[in-house]
């Protein structure tokens, strides 16, 4: 199964009583195994947790911490890109290469990276001492 398909199959456990709007996303780690999350909504907002942030924090909790690829999937019109927060935290885990998927329900794809989605990103480089 691809990890659009797996994102897709996860989504379904999205908790949205609020906006109705399920989110999934998988990762695949450097060691081939796949990590999946979903939206969890909280109603004293901003509280909840983005399906990628479930992914990459199942992935951690794993014992790994590095992605090599990214699916994320919702029922929209066009793909929906990750928030700032989670494009921040995929570039915490992959490179500025690792391939990003983003996908509706109705088949609409767009393939991208985490360089793409996060030109100029804050890394731990920059907090190197001179």
């Amino acid at each position: 199964m691809s990890l659009v398909e797996l994102a897709r199959e996860v989504r379904e456990n999205a908790y949205a009583p609020y906006s109705h709007f399920k989110v999934g996303a998988a990762v695949r780690g450097k060691s081939g195994a796949v990590y999946r999350g979903v939206n969890v909504e909280n109603v004293a907002y901003p509280e909840g947790t983005c399906a990628e942030a479930g992914a990459i924090a199942a992935m951690v909790a794993a014992g790994e911490t590095e992605l090599i690829e990214v699916a994320v999937i919702a029922d929209s019109p066009t793909p929906v890109p990750p928030c700032g927060g989670c494009r921040q935290k995929l570039a915490e885990f992959g490179r500025g290469e690792t391939p990003v998927t983003l996908a509706t329900t109705s088949g609409a794809r767009l393939d991208t990276s985490i360089g793409a989605l996060l030109p100029g990103r804050f890394d731990a480089s920059h907090m190197d001492k001179c």
